[in-house]
């Protein structure tokens, strides 16, 4: 693997970790796509460093487990700025 892209994975782990980010907040900050994220995230960083690894996968389980309510809040928000309630 080239030495740019272990750098990014590394850096995208500890940014997640430290911001308890989502992947698509992730990928917003470093100007890559949510595919590259989670390729990194899920595939990549597990050969480079296992103990991040296990950080990064807890925050991305449950960021999964959390999704259908955010998702739920944000129809919300929007259906209340429709309305102007």
């Amino acid at each position: 693997m080239k030495d740019y892209i272990e750098e990014r994975i590394i850096s995208i782990a500890q940014y997640t970790i430290e911001h308890n980010s989502t992947v698509r907040s992730t990928a917003k900050k470093f100007g890559i796509s949510k595919s590259t994220v989670h390729k990194d995230l899920r595939e990549r960083l597990p050969k480079l460093n296992m103990e991040l690894s296990r950080q990064v996968n807890k925050i991305l389980d449950l960021n999964k487990s959390e999704r259908h309510i955010r998702g739920g809040l944000a129809t919300k928000r929007k259906y209340m700025h429709q309305t102007g309630k």
